[in-house]
């Protein structure tokens, strides 16, 4: 039987990438995404994909979707990607009380559901893993990005956690960190609305990582199953660096770039 994985935010950016790799070397793979129109387009790209348009803040979508991708994988569940997020920006004052709350239960609640929903078939399969999306802003918190660098920093703590809990069953729990990476979701965060956000990553000295980097770290996490947290991209490993060592110059750094 081979194996299986379930990816949220399919449609699109890494966990398109993520699929496709893993459906090249004969996994089956099934792909969650709001986004109806681009999980069609993404079946297309990789053959023998089951796919699932679904809004993982829904409970009982996240149970149907499972249940029926278990019923075609005989069961298995190799590989949770607890992958679907949104970016949001913005001061804090400024923010819509609706933006707050869909940030927060996405990227925050929608991965929690789907790591209850699925825990039954990670245990039943042996060697399964689950992977929740972090981010550099998950390292430290920049100003413009509370709430995005809330649920960032909110999936640090849930994979130590579940790492904890879930690792006497067999399942390897981790979190991907990843700096800017080039996709879809890096055109929807910027502090300046009248700038690019390529531009703006740019102009701060930084770079933007390509997607296969992002891959090549999550093939690596699963097969050797060892960190809890990994990061990508030279941006986020420097801010854990400083993080850990120099915590004040990074906050006056961060103070500085505000301004």
């Amino acid at each position: 039987m081979a194996k299986a994985a379930f990816i949220t935010g399919g449609a699109s950016g890494i966990g398109f990438a993520v699929a496709k790799s893993l459906a090249a070397d004969g996994w089956l793979v099934g792909l969650a995404d709001v986004n109806a129109a681009g999980l069609e387009a993404a079946r297309a790209a990789i053959p023998g994909a089951e796919t699932y348009a679904m809004d993982v803040r829904d409970r009982g979508a996240w149970q149907a979707a499972l249940a029926d991708f278990a019923g075609k994988s005989g069961g298995r569940l190799d590989f949770l990607f607890n992958n679907a997020g949104i970016a949001v920006g913005g001061q804090l004052e400024t923010m819509s009380d609706a933006d707050i709350d869909r940030g927060l239960s996405i990227n925050i609640n929608g991965v929690v559901h789907g790591a209850r929903a699925a825990h039954d078939l990670l245990k039943a399969t042996p060697g399964s893993a689950m992977i929740v999306t972090s981010s550099a802003a998950g390292i430290s918190g920049n100003a413009g990005m509370s709430i995005y660098s809330a649920g960032k920093f909110a999936m640090r703590g849930f994979a130590e956690a579940l790492n904890a809990e879930w690792g006497q069953e067999g399942i390897y729990v981790g979190s991907l960190m990843p700096s800017f990476i080039e996709t879809p979701l890096l055109n929807h965060v910027t502090q300046d609305s009248n700038r690019n956000v390529h531009e703006s990553v740019r102009a701060a000295g930084l770079e933007i990582t390509p997607v296969e980097e992002v891959v090549k770290t999550v093939r690596h996490m699963l097969d050797i199953r060892r960190d809890v947290h990994t990061r990508v991209g030279k941006t986020a490993h420097r801010l854990w660096f400083m993080a850990r060592w120099m915590p004040s110059t990074l906050r006056k750094l961060q103070r500085r770039a505000f301004k």
